[in-house]
């Protein structure tokens, strides 16, 4: 979540129920003085209920506009793919444009902007499945399971002394904090060997790389596009920063792979019915790219 902040992106978060989503998205906005929204979708939500309408008044016979919960700096969109397809693509348009329209004004949403889309793997009935291209435009995807024991025992432990509803400890970051992280990540240098590492690695999932995995083209009907490389080296970027360090190494390009490619790469019928994860695709890849 850090990692998609700094770089300006928005993610995907995959989990059942109750593994506190809600809660982090409330805490990160909290601990950067920023504004929170949480977006419940259903079926029946409309794009103006997203993104804002025209409201009639009748003592002064005008209409005011009433922006919608998309205006917040981080905003919890739950369970995104129990909203109408039309619902998902006013979403991410805001998502990409950084701003709604309304009876045809144009509405700057606030900097920082970060959208955490969740989705329940388990429920398929009154869902809509994300087509790849709107999965494409997440930054990151994210697959939470459920705790191990020691850490849910931390989880009990700290419900019952009351830590999990107390206020953040120190000061909080400022949005202008969080707009200065956002300008340093673009001054993370990135040499060429590197740069030519993510090409390689995103060209080996298109079945073009120097080093093609054997029997690939059985698993993956589409490999990562364009949009996968810049994201795989902005988060690369990111991770260094986030490290203390002014420049790139090939291990920054691998600390999030799964979360940057696993929603970018669409399987063939034959690697779903094997059971075959994106998560080992990803590391075949990784495992046959030469190391700069």
């Amino acid at each position: 979540m850090v990692a998609a902040l700094v770089c300006g992106g928005h993610i995907l978060l995959e989990s059942v129920p109750g593994l506190a989503k809600t809660t982090a998205a409330q805490t990160l906005a909290a601990a950067i003085s920023g504004s929170f929204h949480r977006i419940q979708c259903t079926p029946d939500l409309m794009p103006n209920d997203i993104v804002g309408s025209q409201v009639f008044n009748y003592g002064t016979s005008t209409f005011t506009t009433q922006l919608g919960p998309v205006h917040a700096n981080v905003v919890l969109l739950d369970e995104i793919n129990r909203s109408s397809a039309k619902t998902q693509s006013a979403m991410l348009e805001a998502m990409q444009e950084r701003q709604t329209s309304i009876a045809g004004e144009v509405h700057k949403l606030p900097e920082p902007f970060l959208v955490l889309a969740t989705q329940n793997p388990i429920e398929e009935e009154g869902t809509y499945v994300l087509p790849e291209a709107q999965m494409d435009r997440f930054l990151l995807k994210e697959v939470v399971d459920y705790p191990e024991r020691t850490e849910e025992l931390e989880i009990l432990a700290r419900i019952s002394d009351g830590r999990m509803t107390r206020e953040l400890s120190g000061d909080p970051l400022t949005l202008d904090d969080v707009r200065f992280l956002q300008g340093l990540v673009d001054r993370v240098y990135v040499a060429d060997s590197v740069r030519g590492y993510v090409v390689d690695v995103v060209g080996t999932t298109r079945l073009r790389g120097p080093q093609p995995v054997p029997g690939l083209d059985r698993l993956v009907r589409v490999g990562a596009s364009p949009r996968g490389s810049i994201a795989l080296l902005r988060v690369a970027q990111a991770v260094a920063l986030m490290d203390g360090r002014p420049h790139v190494t090939p291990e920054d390009v691998r600390a999030l792979r799964h979360a940057v490619l696993r929603h970018r790469l669409v399987r063939t019928f034959d690697a779903l019915a094997d059971g075959i994860t994106p998560e080992s695709i990803i590391d075949s890849v990784f495992d046959v790219v030469p190391v700069p």
